[in-house]
């Protein structure tokens, strides 16, 4: 059970400003419980108690980092299901799912540990010519100071550690602010950071109104701001950050290509899957489905077919597959997007109905290219079928996004599969499965659209550390 109430850290301390904060249950929508709001005094605090800490935390040896996130993935070990139960109330995640969650939290922070005692660097030969001759080199990685991050309702727990252990891994403090409709799981993260005896200011998780942050993003003391969300947010945040590295991690509208050599069932169910999983609420959801002509009407046929038996309702329950989507207003978007594609001339497959936050799996075909559901990011239940003749044509139809973060394509034949890899303009091919996969130690981005910089625990140390070169002259 969650509890009535949770504090914010700031400069590694718990601090119940108020409850200001409501957080509702996203299956009921009751008050689930009450979280404190940071005001820009107890943020431009943070700040400055994170650059307070800049010193310490550098001090800090390989050993002690790796023991404060190896204390991390102990407690949250502990601690899985109560961590699970959270993800299932304020994210409305079904349990099965929240538990898949938790597990890769304790991934992303175990890898952490693991890499904390790997930043290395490099001898550098300097005597390239003559001039150079008694010159030696080398370099080394150096944490780059305070840190801003900003992370998202969909994956409160999972997305929030790609920023923090990597952090905790180089020796960066940092403040976070979490989505303000799923902020507990970050504050659990909070409770226990505040056991791992980091010093002072080492880190503060701050909610607060989206118009009050303008410090995560402004403030010149911050040497990086790390941001996963919207497009339109994130860009106009880069835009405002002034001098500092920004990351960002934004949409998608993820595409599969399954070609006639592939078995069709595994295909179904691998795209069943990545489309519907997490209520289609995830950055590399399958939005966009790609069949060879020859076994399309197969295909179709067992996709609805499966996507109609998905189970749909209280997250808590065992058997659930589909919960609600995060907001009614949000779920009210995407219905809206439903309707005007079949007004537009799309087929309705099956779903497309709404009750509440709930919205059924929904699957359309022969949707226009302009339509909304199509060109945009869906995030939600909704999957879109089209068939292929052409494997070239299906690529071009997969870069005709103006987003690129991941892509599937189901074939068996390894020179289609490299020609994938060479062309799509995405940041990562998943051959033989949907884009929709992920695991914790992989670099993870996108281009165009789909933001700046790279995640995973390793790519993402690198943006939280510069070079720093030694010259050694021997006279």
């Amino acid at each position: 059970m969650l509890k009535s109430s949770y504090p914010y850290y700031l400069a590694g301390e718990p601090v119940a400003a108020n409850c200001d904060l409501e957080v509702f249950d996203k299956y009921t929508g009751k008050v689930a419980t009450r979280v404190a709001l940071a005001d820009r005094q107890a943020i431009d605090h943070a700040i400055g108690a994170a650059l307070a800490a800049k010193g310490p935390m550098r001090a800090m040896a390989a050993y002690e980092r790796q023991a404060v996130l190896q204390h991390c993935v102990r407690r949250f070990g502990e601690r899985a299901e109560e961590l699970a139960a959270v993800l299932c109330v304020e994210a409305g995640k079904p349990i099965r799912d929240a538990r898949g969650e938790v597990g890769r939290l304790i991934d992303t922070f175990r890898i952490a540990a693991e890499e904390s005692v790997r930043i290395s660097g490099e001898v550098m030969p300097l005597d390239i010519s003559a001039r150079a001759r008694g010159y030696r080199g080398l370099w080394t990685r150096v944490p780059l100071g305070p840190c801003s991050f900003i992370s998202p309702f969909n994956f409160p727990l999972n997305l929030t550690a790609h920023k923090i252990a990597p952090a905790l891994a180089v020796g960066s403090p940092f403040v976070l602010k979490p989505a303000s409709l799923t902020p507990v799981g970050a504050l659990m993260i909070g409770e226990v950071l505040a056991e791992a005896g980091l010093p002072a200011g080492a880190f503060s998780i701050l909610p607060c109104r989206r118009e009050g942050a303008d410090l995560f993003t402004e403030d010149e003391r911050l040497e990086l701001l790390s941001f996963t969300g919207s497009p339109g947010v994130g860009w106009d945040l880069k835009r405002r950050a002034g001098k500092k590295k920004v990351v960002l991690e934004l949409g998608g509208n993820a595409a599969a290509v399954v070609d006639r050599d592939w078995d069709i069932d595994d295909a179904v169910e691998r795209v069943v899957f990545g489309a519907f999983y997490q209520s289609g609420q995830s950055c590399i959801s399958v939005q966009r489905i790609f069949v060879h002509e020859d076994i399309y009407e197969t295909f179709r046929e067992r996709l609805v077919v499966r996507t109609k038996a998905l189970v749909a309702g209280d997250p808590r329950d065992e058997k659930t597959f589909l919960g609600p989507m995060i907001t009614e207003q949000e779920a009210e978007r995407l219905e809206s997007w439903i309707s005007d594609a079949v007004s537009g001339g799309a087929r309705l497959l099956c779903g497309g109905a709404r009750s509440g936050a709930m919205l059924e799996a929904t699957l359309l075909e022969n949707v226009a290219t302009d339509a909304a559901v199509y060109a945009q990011e869906a995030f939600g239940p909704v999957a879109l079928l089209s068939s292929f003749r052409d494997f070239e044509t299906a690529l071009e139809a997969v870069n005709d996004s103006a987003f690129g973060l991941q892509a599937g394509i189901f074939t068996r034949d390894l020179y289609k599969a490299q020609r994938a890899y060479d062309v799509l303009e995405v940041g990562g091919v998943v051959i033989g499965d949907v884009p929709s996969w992920r695991v914790d130690n992989m670099p993870y981005g996108g281009v165009k659209n789909s933001g700046l910089g790279r995640e995973g625990v390793r790519f993402a140390m690198e943006d939280m550390t510069e070079l720093r070169m030694l010259v050694i002259r021997t006279p």
